[in-house]
């Protein structure tokens, strides 16, 4: 739940109303089921997805997509250096080149808390999403959403393949919720847990792994759906706001419209928290990445760093060309970034998930195979849909 999905989320609100809701539901249990894999994937295996992209493919293969993840890690990267430094000047008005500093500093805590263990870091993170679950509870309250009209969206399909603008923001809530460098991140979080070696013993923990993706993601999906009522309810009957609308513009309308000063900084706390929380993972995710494909082992504050560094280049470039107002647009670009790199994730988890040689007993098959295969075609559907609708724009 980074930056990102505000935007997104946001976004989607704000231009559409309830109407794309539908895809934070549907994303959110594509999510289910891809992590789900991943989870399979580390328990049959030993290994993490970026593991055995290495012990499965070619070199040049492997490569290429370990370029892939780094691209996704480093628009995610984007995002937080934005999304963190904006919330630091709502909360405290520091500028945002001060604020995007600050948030290369967040790799001290990582360190600190990866030095007490890794149920320090979840505690830490599950923290941070109830401070962000009570915010938007609270301003969820006060914006009184029409729920009639929000189960109507549910229940229906938007017309993406007609509205370019509205398959770009539905691309962007996909990329920002299943996140291809959260596949290679949970299966080797899962890999913490305590697990026998025998078949019985997989499939007990596989059953456990699972129901911990159901909540987590149950639980992100309140977040994002929050998020997107939110700003139908509170921003969009309020008339033409674009969804390119700034954080920094919804921030200061939440006040007027909600009429609760207090509003505004739960607003702003929600999204520092979710910047914090989102670096954790990108940081734990590029540590993953990286000694999966190419065995490297860097410590994680050089590894933080030069990510942060990179990130940063194209970040400050568009900020000083078009301004801190239109850092939303860069917001959705980013997540849109990541459902585009998406299929280079997913095609070789489902590829090796349902090999026998690899999986043995594990394998992935019947249903369970078939609703995957079913949102790989989806996905890659909605990319050359939307690649089609950009080049010929």
């Amino acid at each position: 739940m980074d930056p990102g999905n505000w935007a997104t989320a946001l976004g989607s609100g704000i231009k559409f109303g309830y109407v794309l809701l539908s895809v934070v539901v549907v994303s959110s249990i594509m999510a289910i089921f891809v992590q789900s894999l991943c989870a399979r994937l580390a328990i049959a295996t030993g290994e993490d997805l970026a593991q055995a992209c290495r012990s499965h493919y070619g070199k040049r293969t492997s490569f290429g997509l370990w370029i892939t993840a780094e691209i996704a890690i480093c628009a995610t990267d984007v995002a937080e250096i934005l999304g963190t430094a904006i919330a630091l000047n709502l909360l405290f008005r520091l500028p945002f080149d001060v604020g995007v500093v600050l948030t290369a500093l967040d790799v001290l805590v990582v360190l600190w808390l990866q030095s007490k263990g890794f149920r320090w870091i979840e505690a830490f993170i599950i923290s941070l999403m109830i401070v962000v679950a009570f915010s938007l509870g609270y301003q969820i309250v006060l914006a009184a959403p029409n729920w009639s009209q929000a189960f109507e969206a549910l229940a229906s399909a938007p017309p993406l393949h007609a509205n370019p603008e509205m398959l770009y923001l539905a691309m962007g809530i996909v990329g920002a919720t299943i996140m291809p460098h959260n596949l290679y991140l949970h299966s080797a979080i899962v890999q913490t847990r305590a697990y026998g070696t025998q078949i019985a013993e997989k499939r007990e923990a596989l059953r456990f792994a699972t129901i911990d993706v159901v909540i987590a993601l149950g639980f992100a999906l309140l977040v994002n759906a929050s998020l997107l009522i939110l700003a139908a309810a509170a921003l969009h009957r309020q008339g033409a706001a674009p969804a390119a609308l700034s954080l920094e513009d919804i921030h200061a309308t939440l006040a007027l419209t909600l009429m609760s000063p207090l509003a505004p900084t739960l607003f702003a706390v929600a999204l520092l928290c979710c910047g914090l929380s989102s670096s954790f993972t990108a940081t734990m995710a590029g540590q993953v990445v990286m000694e999966g494909f190419l065995r490297w082992r860097i410590p994680a504050w050089a590894r933080r760093l030069s990510t942060r560094l990179v990130a940063i280049v194209p970040a400050s470039a568009f900020l000083l060309h078009q301004g801190n107002d239109k850092a939303g647009a860069l917001l959705v670009a980013t997540q849109v970034i990541l459902a585009l790199q998406l299929p280079f994730a997913l095609v070789p988890l489902l590829s090796i998930c349902r090999s026998e040689r690899i999986m043995g007993e594990m394998r992935v098959r019947g249903w369970h195979l078939a609703i995957v295969a079913a949102i790989v075609a989806v996905l890659l559907s909605m990319n050359g849909m939307l690649m089609y609708s950009l080049m010929t724009r």
